[in-house]
């Protein structure tokens, strides 16, 4: 007889008990983002930090980069700086974040601004953030912050919106291995306001920026990439936590799941399910569930499918075919919409005719009975009883 041993409860490889060991030993992370240069990420850093000292926490600044705003120099107060690393190229002085100072001091936070900059030629790492990498290993607590252009997954969007290039960027994989993420938001007026006011850049460069980078438009594009970024990095938090304690999607984010068959009603179900995530700025997936190999469709079956590809592509869907094996349609329905957190369900109602669970009016009421939080939608057919 064979024990069923939940997962939890099993015994770990010398890996796995190797991982854990080292994630226990390593330093967390804390990334204030922005959407701009000037919201104030730098200075609610030091807030932060004098409240941590207060506290009787530990805490070192390592690099902190103030444009010469007097608020933000005169928030660093009394914190400890760990001196800047001297070096030497083409003639000049620059100043890089002293690692091996910081690791020596061994601190419980540091505090380490400007986390896509590109260090100079003659730098231990190529970028700030792998500086940080660092620190993490050496178990230190890193407190940094970074403005939402600099993600590697928003660069086009980034090109295309504002026309300028962002040479400085930081891996999203960096980003999402954060143990928290703050938001410093303020409004494309505030910002403008504040840029005006020479806040935020000198006064030569003051006319160029608002008439560039700093326009209403991009300022409010950009900070709506930002909201975006905290409210799918929250929705991962949540899904990746939940284990099981929730039998279903608990996140803010809206998933849509179209399941389609060769009925008549496919290219209208894939349409409507578009615009409901379009509203609701959800993603889309689109659901085939096959009974054999793609390699056994008829052509007919297999034109469907490439019309199907075709609308997926063109509606930004991510397009799922899925073999049915000894499963129940409901049952692949189910684990699908399981594994990628489906929120909403379109079935059509032609489909009806074609599957006999569907006919007898029990997929509904299944995957009812074995989800939680997924609304279900019964898209009409225009055929006439």
């Amino acid at each position: 007889m064979t024990e069923d041993i939940h997962p939890y409860f099993r015994k770990k490889t010398p890996d796995e008990l190797l991982e854990e060991i080292r994630e226990s030993t390593m330093g967390k992370l804390k990334l204030y983002i922005g959407a701009a240069p000037g919201v104030g990420k730098t200075y609610k850093m030091l807030q932060d930090a004098h409240d941590l000292k207060r506290e009787g926490i530990d805490v070192v600044i390592g690099y902190v980069e103030t444009h010469n705003r007097s608020e933000t120099e005169a928030q660093i107060g009394d914190l400890e700086q760990i001196p800047l690393m001297e070096i030497p190229y083409k003639g000049r002085i620059f100043y890089e974040l002293n690692i091996e100072e910081i690791i020596r001091r061994s601190p419980e936070v540091v505090v380490v601004d400007e986390l896509a900059h590109t260090n100079i030629r003659g730098s231990k790492n190529a970028k700030r953030y792998m500086d940080v990498d660092e620190l993490l290993e050496a178990g230190i607590h890193v407190v940094s912050a970074v403005n939402i252009q600099h993600l590697e997954s928003v660069h086009d969007i980034i090109q295309t919106l504002t026309g300028v290039t962002v040479r400085e960027r930081v891996p999203d994989r960096f980003i999402q291995k954060a143990d928290e993420v703050q938001l410093i938001d303020a409004s494309p007026e505030t910002l403008r306001k504040r840029l005006v006011d020479g806040k935020i850049y000198a006064s030569e460069k003051i006319e160029q920026s608002l008439e560039n980078f700093f326009t209403s438009t991009n300022l409010s594009a950009l900070r709506e990439l930002a909201l975006r970024e905290i409210a799918d990095d929250v929705d991962e938090r949540i899904e990746r936590s939940s284990g099981a304690l929730f039998d279903g999607p608990v996140g803010i984010h809206e998933k849509i799941l179209v399941c389609v068959h060769y009925g008549t009603t496919s290219e209208k179900l894939i349409r409507r399910g578009y615009r409901m995530a379009n509203r609701l700025n959800a993603e889309l997936y689109i659901l085939n569930v096959t009974d054999g190999p793609r390699e056994a469709f008829s052509p007919i079956k297999e034109e469907k499918v490439k019309q199907w590809k075709e609308l997926a592509e063109q509606f930004n869907a991510k397009f799922i075919i899925e073999e049915k094996n000894s499963r129940k349609p409901e049952v692949v329905i189910i684990d699908v919409a399981k594994r990628f957190f489906i929120t909403q369900i379109l079935l059509g109602q032609s489909a009806r005719t074609r599957w006999e669970e569907i006919k007898k009016g029990s997929i509904v009421n299944a995957i009812m009975r074995k989800t939680s939080n997924i609304d279900i939608h019964i898209v009409a057919d225009n055929r006439r009883n």
